[in-house]
């Protein structure tokens, strides 16, 4: 039985009856008291009714806190996320559903949490799903139906290392937590369109905060997208952009005015200049010399991503590549991968990351050999980023820990 109203077997509605009673005290607090909306919560908690029960309670308190009631009409988020800030709701699938579609490429992470805090964010997202909620119900009362769930689409079209950033990731996983926490069973399909080589990089990032039943619900389409989009969605309702018919009043095939495109932040919307990270190791590098990691990357599509930060000045930082773990070289004596420049990053942290094109051991190398009397104190955190295992195949042991290598030139 699917654990639905008219589809219920005798312990799904037993379930169902004891749910009602254990929360009637905080029933007139929820945005429905019906037997779908209660069902929701008993089906994401597999009719475990006292676990069901605990999380409708705990999403009380979070509607109370950040007045979900009215956040739709009550709130607006910071200019730069209204500006900035891509997504959008636009048209119906075939079963009368809201389609959300997100639009990942022109998304600056970086610009974005620069200019607004997380909580922001995160209250912009809440509004969103409250949005799309109370749409919900519209249509659940214009077609005579229930409407409970919503169709994503995923635009992955240029998606990039800079959207692999540390803060924006967690960011990221906080929202993921907070939709999974307090919205279950509002999502019915996300369909991932455009993704290039570096999406099973970036899912095998934040698939952890999803549940085995969203994952289920994620589909990764190939080149014929637009004819699987319209499989779910009648082209009157899909914007031109996606192979549909649907456009702005000006003809716009992007529907703007319900899709928001985002783009790079302009740095007057900063508030500040730099998120502070916490990072993995420290270590102190002696005038005149230089530190290397070392990660042997086993297969091609893996990413290395760093960060760190210096105290006594600025360090040089570049990435090489050699053939045999452990064996010390000079920066020449190895293959540049990329070109060694020194960071001003005693003044503002440093991040970046690197696509593993092929195999090899790959040696980020911490540079104070141009210094002839101070040396510096250099913060860091490396991480090595596997592709997903649900959509490429890659062995843990496609990379090995990073070995450290101190050196006087």
């Amino acid at each position: 039985m699917s654990g639905r109203v008219g589809d219920l077997s005798v312990k799904q509605a037993e379930a169902l009856a004891l749910f009602r009673e254990r929360v009637q005290d905080v029933l007139p607090q929820c945005p429905s008291q019906s037997d779908h909306f209660l069902l929701r919560w008993l089906r994401a908690r597999n009719f475990n009714v006292q676990k069901a029960e605990a999380m409708l309670r705990k999403h009380l308190e979070f509607r109370k806190q950040l007045k979900a009631d009215t956040i739709t009409t009550d709130w607006k988020p910071p200019e730069v996320l209204e500006k900035f800030l891509s997504g959008g709701m636009c048209g119906y699938d075939r079963e009368g559903s809201p389609v959300w579609y997100d639009v990942i490429g022109p998304v600056d992470p970086k610009g974005l949490l620069l200019s607004a805090s997380k909580q922001d964010f995160i209250k912009t997202k809440v509004r969103d799903c409250e949005m799309l909620q109370n749409e919900c119900t519209s249509q659940s009362e214009r077609l005579g139906t229930n409407v409970e769930s919503i169709t994503m689409i995923y635009d992955c079209e240029g998606l990039g290392l800079k959207h692999l950033w540390k803060p924006a990731i967690e960011t990221y996983g906080e929202v993921l937590t907070m939709f999974e926490d307090n919205y279950p069973e509002g999502l019915k399909r996300l369909l991932v369109i455009k993704a290039p080589k570096l999406f099973p990089v970036a899912y095998n990032l934040v698939k952890h905060f999803l549940s085995e039943d969203t994952r289920r619900k994620i589909m990764v389409l190939g080149s014929n997208w637009q004819e699987v989009l319209k499989k779910y969605i009648d082209p009157e309702e899909l914007p031109a952009i996606y192979g549909g018919k649907l456009t702005d009043p000006d003809g716009d095939p992007r529907c703007r005015t319900r899709i928001n495109q985002g783009g790079l932040v302009p740095e007057k919307y900063y508030a500040r200049d730099f998120i502070k990270l916490q990072y993995d190791q420290c270590v102190s590098i002696s005038r005149g010399s230089s530190h290397q990691l070392e990660y042997e990357i086993l297969a091609p599509g893996c990413v290395l991503r760093w960060q760190f930060s210096c105290e006594g000045g600025d360090v040089g930082f570049g990435v090489f590549m050699k053939k045999k773990l452990g064996e010390w070289m000079k920066a020449g004596q190895m293959q540049e991968v990329m070109a060694s420049q020194r960071y001003n990053a005693h003044l503002v942290p440093e991040d970046g990351s690197l696509t593993c094109a092929e195999p090899g051991v790959y040696v980020l190398r911490f540079d104070n050999t141009y210094s002839i009397f101070q040396s510096k104190k250099v913060s860091f955190s490396v991480e090595v980023l596997l592709p997903s295992n649900d959509s490429q195949s890659q062995p843990d042991s496609s990379r090995s820990p990073g070995r450290d290598v101190q050196k006087g030139q």
